[in-house]
């Protein structure tokens, strides 16, 4: 089931007379499926932002359409189920953790009866239990972040949007954002998420769109877009006493006795590694080398637009 769906979705900004009009989103059309953490990359200006605000209302399409959960995004109700954290998010400074979620509570019409339960399952999911008498002017970068996905959260949205969920966390912060987005994808929700830190949407993403200046250039499964069956592989093998890697068509960095090889896939290496432990040879390691989300985005952005590429 597409949780998200947009078909041909356009925005064009008309500027100065001078300077005409601009394409920020040029026919967008892809689909989030439920249940999957969805990676929407793209340089600066290539029409993330644009996207993001229309699929929250705040602008509207030139052309095209959205939907969510096979609604028309113009219809009203469409809103209650969709979550959404921004990439800076700036919050009143002298409310504390509970009064904010209980600001947000009343904003997205969560019944007065059933608030303060909420607010404590969201508090306690996000741990931020022992925050929630602290001003939100005394909160670190992670500790906003976290309160942040607690609001989107607070009317128990399908989708929820997050834009740079991570940017300027250190490791830890990082690592405590990425497994609260993995809960909230086992609790059912879809996530949509916009990063430039691609090593995290590898890590915790299932299918990506690349955008540059408003047009699709990918859309796929890192599986697919990665070539997982094609990935080089690294082995470490010890060869039995006296022998040498020659003696059993290897070749490689070869030192007391371990050898350290590359293959070419990973069709190659159970046929090799099959025949090499029938003659004695023992297998210490072997490590899979997948290109890289990094080296797929700047080959993509590259190819269509070298100059841009370069510039950044």
């Amino acid at each position: 089931m597409a949780v998200l769906k947009t078909e041909n979705l356009t925005k064009v900004f008309r500027r100065s007379w001078r300077r005409g009009k601009f394409t920020a989103l040029d026919n967008l059309s892809i689909e989030v499926h439920e249940g999957e953490i969805f990676g929407f990359l793209g340089p600066n200006g290539a029409g993330k932002t644009t996207t993001i605000k229309i699929l929250l209302r705040l602008l509207s399409p030139t052309a095209g359409n959205a939907f969510v959960l096979g609604a028309d995004l113009q219809a009203d109700p469409t809103r209650f189920h969709v979550g959404y954290m921004p990439e800076n998010p700036y919050f009143y400074r002298f409310l504390t953790g509970e009064e904010f979620l209980k600001f947000y509570a009343r904003l997205n019409r969560v019944p007065s009866k059933d608030r303060q339960r909420r607010i404590d399952h969201l508090l306690e999911m996000v741990g931020m239990t022992h925050a929630r008498h602290v001003p939100l002017k005394e909160y670190s970068k992670g500790m906003t972040q976290r309160i942040g996905l607690a609001q989107a959260l607070m009317h128990d949205p399908k989708l929820v949007l997050l834009d740079e969920p991570m940017s300027g966390l250190d490791p830890i912060g990082r690592k405590e954002i990425r497994d609260l987005i993995y809960s909230m994808k086992d609790q059912g929700r879809t996530i949509f998420f916009c990063s430039h830190i691609l090593s995290d949407v590898q890590d915790i993403c299932s299918r990506v769109a690349i955008l540059h200046r408003g047009k699709l250039l990918k859309l796929g499964s890192l599986d697919d877009l990665l070539g997982s069956e094609k990935s080089k592989v690294r082995v470490q093998l010890r060869v039995p006493e006296q022998g040498k890697p020659a003696d059993y068509g290897l070749s490689g960095d070869f030192h007391d006795g371990v050898l350290r090889t590359v293959f070419s896939n990973t069709e190659e290496t159970n046929q090799r590694l099959f025949d090499l432990r029938g003659k004695g040879v023992q297998i210490l390691s072997v490590v899979p080398e997948r290109r890289s989300l990094e080296d797929l985005f700047v080959e993509t952005i590259r190819a269509t637009d070298p100059k841009f590429a370069l510039e950044t």
